[in-house]
């Protein structure tokens, strides 16, 4: 009882750090060089999933070393949700000490709550993993096998990190499981996602892609806090000046790598003043200049961040709308709950989210005041079998529907052979792909075309 007390307050701490300039205001140095040592493991294979290198990661807190046998920075291959590219992600493993479990280690994939967009606000380069210490601590103490992702672009600079693209993220997520069982023999195929914020939302993504992307893995549920699920009436709301500091700091980081994400977006249609004339400061993460970037939130128009016109309303209205959850059936249940009222996204669009979800025959149990949310009981449960709590349709019932077998199969870019063990997760039952693809074809459907560049721009610093 102690350790689930402990971790719902870990869990409140976690969600109102959901917020950006509060879970990437990290004023902690990267004096120590990373460790060269490499870690045994299998690095064989090439593709998503592929574990690339594996070191010691010896700047973590002692408190949270003393509980793990491995504490280490990953290298892994995942995909690109924007064109199916294959990148190098960064990432850290925590292995409980003692004995693995029947069955092996359980994973959990923890999702990065939205730590920034610059290559350096990656958790792992962090002691405290960006405010992620306190959870990680608790789920190890609790007996898990515990990932977290840094997402494409953050922890390496050959790559951009395309912010808030949720099948990107999900991929992520889904490959970082899948290297961490490379990592750890002993890992057991069945996991569960988890996350804050954006975290959330890979967490909800990875439940839709695990259908078909993933072999080898048994996905037991998603755990999606306070989400950034539901962005179209970002559009919307921007165009009006309707945001707060913090959704104002997400639509900044949104749109500071849409060039990168997609040539020829008309950068210039969505910023003016103090925003575009302080462009790279709203894009810190790291030391003084976040605290530059709270005093310029503070002097920013309403007005300097959002598009100039109907036409860029509705450009970007598109380009969220792709990133917008739900977007498919998810292959396990999940937990959802709404954020704060001042959050990043208002709870009446995590609602509409979930909704649509439930539509899609989602066993969802939803949970409007996260304070209520017993996020380690219901891992747990979903671990152990027993049936999913469903909220869909206004009643609270329990999931009896058959267990999905979808994500269980093998491809090509797992080489590990899968765990045999009973699949004990509680899902709702989705029609099944025709075809054995990696990727949802509705995904990758292409952006509107950009609104048109103004007639003149001016210059400044910045993309």
């Amino acid at each position: 009882m102690r350790a689930r007390v402990a971790f719902a307050a870990g869990v409140a701490a976690l969600v109102a750090a959901a917020t950006i300039t509060a879970c990437s205001n990290d004023s902690t140095k990267h004096s120590a060089p990373r460790n060269t040592q490499v870690l045994p493991g299998d690095y064989s294979g090439s593709g998503p999933g592929t574990l690339v290198a594996a070191q010691p990661l010896t700047t973590v807190d002692p408190e949270l070393s003393g509980l793990t046998s491995i504490s280490a920075r990953i290298t892994y291959v995942s995909t690109s949700g924007i064109n199916d590219s294959h990148p190098k992600v960064t990432g850290t493993v925590f292995l409980p000490k003692g004995k693995a479990p029947d069955g092996g280690w359980r994973i959990i994939a923890l999702a990065n709550p939205g730590s920034g967009i610059q290559s350096d606000c990656a958790p792992s380069s962090s002691p405290s993993l960006l405010g992620l210490l306190p959870t990680v601590r608790l789920m190890v103490g609790a007996g898990y096998l515990v990932a977290i992702t840094d997402y494409q672009g953050l922890g390496l600079a050959e790559t951009y990190h395309p912010y808030l693209d949720s099948t990107t993220e999900g991929f992520n997520l889904i490959d970082l499981a899948r290297a961490t069982r490379k990592l750890v023999p002993e890992a057991s195929t069945n996991w569960i996602a988890v996350g804050t914020g954006q975290g959330g939302q890979a967490a909800w993504a990875a439940a839709e892609l695990a259908t078909d992307y993933g072999g080898g893995l048994r996905p037991q549920g998603a755990v999606a806090l306070a989400p950034t699920a539901a962005l179209e009436w970002l559009a919307d709301a921007s165009a009006a000046g309707n945001l707060n500091h913090d959704q104002e700091v997400m639509l900044q980081h949104y749109l500071a790598v849409m060039p990168q994400a997609y040539p020829g977006f008309p950068i210039e249609d969505y910023r003016r003043g103090v925003a575009r004339d302080h462009w790279d400061t709203l894009s810190a993460c790291r030391g003084p200049a976040v605290a530059d970037r709270t005093n310029l939130l503070a002097t920013l128009d309403p007005h300097d961040l959002g598009p100039s016109t109907p036409a860029a309303t509705d450009a970007l209205r598109g380009y969220l709308r792709k990133a917008t959850l739900p977007q498919a059936p998810a292959a396990a249940p999940m937990l959802i709950t709404a954020g704060a009222p001042d959050g990043l996204v208002p709870p009446d669009q995590t609602a509409a989210a979930v909704d649509k979800a439930c539509a899609m025959g989602d066993v969802i149990d939803y949970v409007a005041n996260p304070d209520d949310a017993d996020a380690l009981g219901w891992i747990t449960d979903r671990f152990n079998g027993v049936p999913a709590p469903n909220t869909c349709g206004g009643a609270t019932t329990t999931s009896s529907t058959p267990t999905s077998t979808a994500s269980a199969k093998t491809d090509d870019t797992d080489q590990s052979t899968p765990n045999t063990e009973e699949v004990t997760a509680t899902t709702p039952a989705t029609q099944q792909p025709d075809s054995d693809t990696e990727q949802p074809p509705a995904r990758n459907e292409p952006p509107p075309a950009p609104a048109p560049a103004p007639a003149a721009a001016n210059n400044g610093d910045g993309q």
